[in-house]
């Protein structure tokens, strides 16, 4: 019986020539990922264990939730990151000034590629599945012990395959495509299983399209999102990965629990209401809803094209005079070519406030917290409640392209609308 991605690239990792969903394996490990909020409670455990690091060019330390630091407390985690990393030498250490998002950074940095095994203290870390890898997030008790081992132990996921259809139309991006998918299955509807995407539409899938999906596939429930790897990834590490790497393929009778078809040209853009990602809703049929804030950014969309798609909405307009949008380029390498490209400027005169890299406001951190009672249309990947500030505020997901515009109209708009 043939293997998927996922189960090929676990079965390397765990030496075994096949594997099977459900079964228990240990892999070892190509990457640990850790940031400012999870690396402490992880730095812990692994002092339990009295070991040194088993590899510090395998492990990546990025200090991006709440930095720069807000307060004592954060800077005193940010300090305990950056205390491990000098003590064991670790070579992927990201400063503030040489930061980004972890998400954004680590494949900007060529750190992740095809068929690497990778895990994160952060349930985002499936981002980098759209390089062909398997990445997924974990535990701080797990990352302590990989901090140690270099290994992780896993059950292995079935898979869904989504099949995707047709083009993406102009105006379309990878935000419609993950909201529209968890809006047809559910916030559970992958629950420890595999994402793989497949079919036709892939080649009008941008590689920022791509990691926009992957980022979200937890937001299913997903283990983990994965992508084949085309000539668009080859053109994306060409020039960033240089250590060896496998591209894996699902063989034609890869085993899959289910298939879920999207046919790209027919996605209208969406917004998911608060307070689940699940909670899709295409934009053109919703009433009128003011809002207060809009957040272009994260490691959803942060990327050098989410700004441009944002810039060439916002450009010659102004935001709304009720709305506050705060604009957060996802690393120092798209701040600076966003800047070159005349991105930035766009932002500052249509009346946007531009941030440093920073997770900032995604998770209630900092650089943008709700009121009671505010509502925000954001591009970050979750809406619970109470995400972004208050309990009684609300966070509305949606792509780039739909939060410029909304900024500008002061309601939840599509890019049409904006003349």
């Amino acid at each position: 019986m043939g293997m998927n991605m996922t189960e090929k690239i676990l079965a390397k990792h765990a030496g075994l020539e096949s594997v099977v969903p459900g079964q228990l394996i240990n892999c070892k490990l190509d990457m640990v990922l850790a940031n400012d909020i999870t690396a402490p409670p992880s730095i812990k455990e692994f002092e339990k264990i009295g070991k040194p690091v088993f590899d510090n060019t395998k492990i990546a330390l990025v200090p991006d939730h709440f930095t720069p630091n807000k307060d004592i407390k954060t800077a005193d985690l940010a300090k305990a990151v950056r205390t491990f990393a000098k003590q064991h030498k670790i070579v992927n250490y990201f400063e503030v000034g040489r930061m980004g998002i972890e998400h954004v950074i680590l494949p900007e940095k060529g750190l992740v590629a095809p068929g690497m095994l990778t895990i994160g203290a952060d349930s985002h870390t499936c981002t980098y599945g759209a390089l062909g890898g398997f990445s997924t997030g974990v535990g701080t008790t797990d990352l302590g012990v990989a901090l140690a081992t270099g290994e992780a132990w896993f059950k292995v996921p079935e898979t869904i395959q989504v099949n995707l259809t047709g083009r993406r139309p102009e105006g379309i991006n990878g935000k419609d495509v993950i909201l529209t998918l968890i809006g047809k299955i559910g916030v559970d509807g992958a629950r420890y299983q595999a994402l793989e995407f497949t079919g036709e539409g892939l080649s009008s899938l941008s590689m920022a399209d791509r990691f926009t999906i992957a980022n979200m596939a937890i937001e299913a429930g997903g283990k983990n999102g994965i992508f084949p790897v085309d000539e668009k990834t080859r053109e994306y590490i060409k020039d960033r990965v240089t250590k060896p790497y496998e591209i894996v393929v699902s063989d034609a009778d890869a085993q899959y629990v289910r298939t879920v078809e999207i046919n790209l040209s027919r996605l209208k853009p969406v917004v998911a209401f608060p307070h689940l990602p699940g909670n899709t809703k295409q934009v053109a049929d919703i009433g009128e809803i003011k809002i207060d804030q809009v957040v272009i950014g994260s490691c959803t969309n942060g990327r050098l094209e989410d700004l441009k798609n944002a810039a060439d909405i916002l450009k010659g307009h102004q935001v709304h005079k009720d709305v506050r949008c705060i604009v957060i380029p996802g690393s120092q390498q798209v701040y600076l070519d966003a800047m070159k490209l005349g991105y930035i400027e766009i932002f500052i005169h249509a009346g946007a406030a531009v941030s440093t890299p920073t997770c900032g406001p995604c998770m209630g951190g900092h650089m943008g917290i709700l009121a009671a009672g505010e509502r925000c249309v954001s591009t970050t990947n979750r809406n619970f409640r109470g995400r972004m500030g208050h309990v009684d505020s609300e966070v509305y997901l949606a792509g780039p392209h739909v939060a410029a515009a909304s900024a500008i109209l002061g309601r939840i708009a599509t890019p049409e609308e904006v003349q």
